[in-house]
């Protein structure tokens, strides 16, 4: 098996106008997700992501420049991550669509962990 991150992205304003009722629907169907997940021994590790957007950090010739995100352009941000244990991509994607985020407007990035040195 290999290792693999879902990088779940959505837009934070579209839960804004969701009741308390609501969030919780939505919380209690990821709950229930990765506790399956869990116990079919797939899931590694993952949590949810503030909604601020954190620090973006970027060489500008001789200088490290940090910067706050999301930008007024961006629509999407990473909002949490679940890593998982699969046997090669498409049992990944297999995982990643019975996320409740497939469910959802946001979207999942797909990616391999690739282990180096010392990992």
């Amino acid at each position: 098996m290999s290792l693999f991150m879902l990088l779940l992205a959505d837009d934070p304003t579209e839960y804004t106008d969701l009741s308390p009722a609501e969030l919780q629907e939505i919380i209690a169907r990821y709950s229930a997700w990765s506790q399956q997940m869990a116990a079919s021994g797939r899931l590694q590790g993952g949590h949810k992501l503030t909604d601020e957007g954190g620090r973006v950090l970027r060489r500008e010739g001789d200088a490290v420049v940090v910067r706050d995100g999301p930008y007024a352009e961006l629509r999407e941000i990473v909002s949490g991550y679940f890593l998982i244990e699969a046997s090669d991509y498409a049992d990944a994607e297999a995982v990643a669509r019975s996320c409740p985020h497939a469910q959802s407007r946001g979207s999942i990035t797909i990616r391999a962990i690739e282990f180096t040195g010392d990992s």
